[in-house]
């Protein structure tokens, strides 16, 4: 060995490292140093004894000096002597004949990793391609915890996808949220010890809709004239996802629109007929030129050329020719005398025979008996022409009007009945006798086809028989009625006829787009039978009768069960069989067929409303904390008050207010209800939220008869018996209203089946003699016209105008809207006014009866 090396200072070829003690193992320190004589370990100041050390002794084959190898081990126990007070360490110290060196030191811990995170990620909604940061700060550990990101339960790799960025502080960032990134996010932390998961955070990435470009306008609905057009668009660009919000506005967009009207064609005049020819005959021309078709329009029906034997001297007729021709001419006059005599004769025996049938009804004795109305005697006494049987009465009464208590602001929770009960069962008027039985109808008819059509649910169906003297059937409470007018049913045909409110649910009525239901659904039949003059349906609608805000049509049910339009309501046609009436509440539908009926409208704007009724109900009886009211949301029409009524009977509840009318916009706004102004000291609201909320196409569509919601009320003590306090009611971005006012209720009691003279206001005979008198156009306005201007029906002229008899019509009309308030007097000071005395109509007051 050279002199140089063997005496230099040692050095060490391997120093300790730091070490970590798992659990309860041991951790072994090595050093190894050139050249030595000596070599231990030093740990915390403290020399090792001796006999702990494991020494080799070898030889370097490089520089051929001695090296020694000494290794230690180190326990938990000898670690947590000093836990507290100074970190563990340990350091190698070799000698050599030139001196002493010493290793670096060697740090001993006890490695740990706690179990609660001390910042975990949580969950987070974004929109799409939005930035998202989740944190997450990992336990204390020893050695300190590595992190790493898991996506549900695979591995976030940012060097894969750039898209995650794992910053220093060990956060995760997504820079744009995608649809791919919507997950279930966990933070992973662990070191030699342990490994550890957060609980997983779950990012829900939306997307906010956007709406598409608007489609081209559609047609014009109108063939000819006023009509609308539309056009759409849909929340598909893009289309929400994860809750993201919906978009803003309107889907339809509608415009009025005015069609060009087809033109038909017309034919000019005849030309001048042309001289004989040869061949006998001569002949006429004619064009279709006024006008020329045009727009779709039909061509002219009928010949453009015609033709006409002649006699002339090309063509010579001789005497034996006329003699015939004479003779022929004598024996067709007589025939045609003989047929019109026995016409004449046929027709009297027939008027007195009618004359003899009404004497048998009763009609001239009966007279006229106002349905509870007690006129005055007129002034003008001398149209007092008929006397009266005063030993007759009529079949029916007049109901009355019933207040529920007096007015206050209060209610309280007391026993009692809800109403007064309805009348049991259906009267019908059959044959002249009053059938009781409703079943009976059902079970003798339940073999008819038509009888499909007939729902079972008998308390809301009104039946009767009627001949050509005619009639009216009722459905009670709910402003549904059928008008059978005189001659209406053919003489010698006797029908058996019903009236019926059909259940929306139970029928499958088509609504598209903005359509929503605006009446009850009603039937009436049997269908097919053969009618003389239209009978009048009369039944509440829901709207602001403003045809400048809807487009409403009449839909009925053909015998496949499929719903077509048969009318446009401000369009109609006096060819057609049907026309109607509209007013501010009521729809008064004339028609030459029966069968079922419906209005539906489809709101051209914002500006169209539906009436809605809100009617609060309450229990009867209350023997808990809990009280409940009950806010009722309807289409305000009587049939379907009538069955809300019903079943809060069987319910046990009460009414607690006076029902109150909402216009309901087309504005895609909800309804929105809430309580206010209770008194804090005695009750409190259950309710979590500040209001309830109904959404608008469950209301708008009407395909639900009523909708409802119930706030859950607490008094504080079984003694409080009174509740104070507000309901308010409006549409989103709308008005509201608050109901405070006490109830009433009207009953209507009177008779389902009027037959004969005691469904109408006005005799028979009085009846036919102001149909003579006014049908006969007047040179000074004296007729139809003007009775129809007095009565304020002047609008519909035109249809009147296109009936065989207008007077009878306008009268028809007048006995559906007046059946209950109708005041003859009136009616006679109209008929003094146009001038007509002879019409003789005539007064029977309540005291003379």
């Amino acid at each position: 060995v050279p002199l140089a090396l063997s005496y230099r200072l040692p050095h060490f070829l391997v120093e300790p490292e730091d070490k970590y003690i798992v659990k309860n193992k041991p951790v072994t320190l090595t050093c190894r140093s050139t050249p030595a004589t000596q070599i231990y370990f030093k740990c915390n100041g403290e020399w090792v004894h001796q006999d702990d050390h494991y020494i080799e002794h070898s030889v370097d084959p490089a520089t051929g000096l001695p090296v020694m190898w000494v290794t230690i081990d180190i326990t938990r126990q000898q670690v947590e002597k000093i836990f507290g007070l100074d970190e563990y360490w340990c350091q190698c110290v070799a000698w050599s004949t030139t001196g002493t060196q010493k290793s670096q030191k060697a740090y001993i811990r006890i490695a740990y990793l706690r179990k609660n995170f001390e910042e975990e990620p949580q969950s987070k909604e974004v929109a799409l391609d939005q930035e998202v940061s989740l944190r997450c700060h990992p336990p204390e550990g020893v050695p300190p915890a590595e992190v790493e990101w898991q996506r549900n339960e695979d591995l976030v790799d940012p060097a894969s996808d750039p898209n995650f960025v794992i910053m220093p502080d060990h956060n995760l960032v997504i820079k744009a949220a995608r649809l791919a990134d919507t997950g279930n996010y966990t933070c992973v932390a662990k070191n030699i010890v342990a490994r550890r998961k957060s609980n997983s955070a779950t990012v829900l990435v939306f997307v906010n809709g956007g709406w598409s470009t608007w489609t081209t306008w559609s047609s014009c609905s109108a063939v000819c004239g006023r009509g609308w057009q539309k056009r759409s668009r849909s929340c598909t660009n893009p289309t929400p996802l994860n809750g993201g919000t919906s978009c803003d506005g309107q889907n339809v967009q509608k415009s009025a629109c005015v069609a060009t009207c087809p033109v038909d064609g017309g034919w000019s005049e005849w030309s001048k007929w042309s001289a004989c020819g040869a061949d006998c005959s001569m002949w006429r021309s004619r064009e279709c030129t006024q006008p020329s078709p045009g727009t779709g329009g039909k061509d002219c029906q009928g010949l453009d050329l015609q033709s006409l034997n002649c006699t002339s001297e090309q063509c010579p007729q001789s005497e034996s020719e006329d003699v015939a021709l004479y003779v022929g001419m004598v024996a067709v006059a007589l025939c045609l005398t003989l047929l019109l005599i026995v016409v004449v004769l046929v027709y009297r025996r027939k008027k007195e025979g009618l004359d003899a049938d009404v004497a048998d009804s009763s009609i001239l004795t009966t007279g006229f008996q106002p349905m509870g109305i007690k006129p005055s005697k007129p002034e003008n006494s001398h149209l007092l022409t008929i006397q009266p049987d005063l030993t007759t009465t009529t079949t029916s009464y007049q109901g009355t009007l019933r207040s529920r208590h007096d007015a206050t602001a209060k209610f309280s929770m007391t026993n009692g009945p809800l109403l007064d009960p309805l009348p049991n069962g259906s009267h019908t008027l059959h044959n002249g006798k009053l059938n009781p039985d409703p079943a009976e109808f059902v079970s003798r008819f339940s073999t008819q086809s038509y009888f499909k059509t007939l729902p079972r649910d008998v308390a809301n169906t009104s039946y009767g028989t009627f001949n050509f003297l005619g009639g009216r059937l009722t459905i009670p409470n709910t402003g549904i009625s059928l008008l059978i007018p005189p001659e209406a049913i053919p003489r010698g045909k006797i029908y058996e006829i019903y009236l019926t409110v059909q259940r929306k649910e139970d029928l499958r009525l088509p609504l598209a787009g903005c359509q929503t239901l605006l009446s009850p659904v009603v039937s009436c039949g049997p269908p097919g039978v053969v009618l003389s003059r239209p009978v009048i349906l009369s039944m509440d609608h829901c709207f602001d009768a403003c045809l400048d805000n809807w487009a409403v049509r009449l839909k009925k049910q053909n015998y496949e069960g499929t719903w077509e339009d048969v009318l446009l309501m401000g369009e109609e046609l006096v060819s057609e069989p049907f026309y109607c009436q509209l007013e501010a509440e009521t729809c008064r539908l004339f028609s030459e067929q029966l069968g079922t009926f419906a209005v539906v409208g489809e709101s051209l704007h914002m500006g169209a409303a539906k009436r809605l009724r809100l009617v609060l109900f309450s229990d009867a009886y209350c023997s808990t904390l809990e009280y409940n009211i009950r806010v009722y949301c309807m289409d305000d029409t009587q049939d379907v008050f009538k069955e809300v009524m019903q079943m809060e009977r069987q319910l046990g509840g009460r009414l607690i207010d006076e029902p109150h009318v909402l216009l309901f916009k087309d504005s895609y706004h909800n309804l929105r209800l809430s309580i206010h102004d209770m008194p804090q000291a005695h009750w409190r609201s259950k309710l979590l939220a500040g209001y309830q909320e109904i959404p608008f196409y469950h209301i708008w569509n009407g395909s639900q008869r009523y909708l409802h919601c119930t706030f859950t009320l607490e008094r504080l003590s079984l003694s409080t018996c009174e509740l104070t306090c507000q309901l308010c009611v409006w549409q989103v971005e709308g008005e509201g209203q608050s109901f405070t006012d006490t109830p009433f209720l009207v009953m209507d009691s009177n008779a389902t089946a009027l037959a004969g003279p005691s469904a109408f206001q006005i005799p028979y005979l009085i009846r036919q003699k102001i149909c003579s008198s006014l049908d006969a156009p007047c040179p000074n306005g004296a007729d139809w016209r003007m009775l129809a201007q007095r009565l304020k029906l002047e609008r519909y002229g035109h249809f009147f105008a296109s009936k065989a008899s207008p007077t009878s019509g306008i009268l028809d009309l007048w006995e559906a809207q007046h059946f209950h308030s109708g005041n003859i007097n009136q009616l006679a000071a109209v008929m003094a006014d146009i001038g007509k005395q002879e019409a003789m109509i005539f007064l029977v007051s309540d005291g003379d009866c």
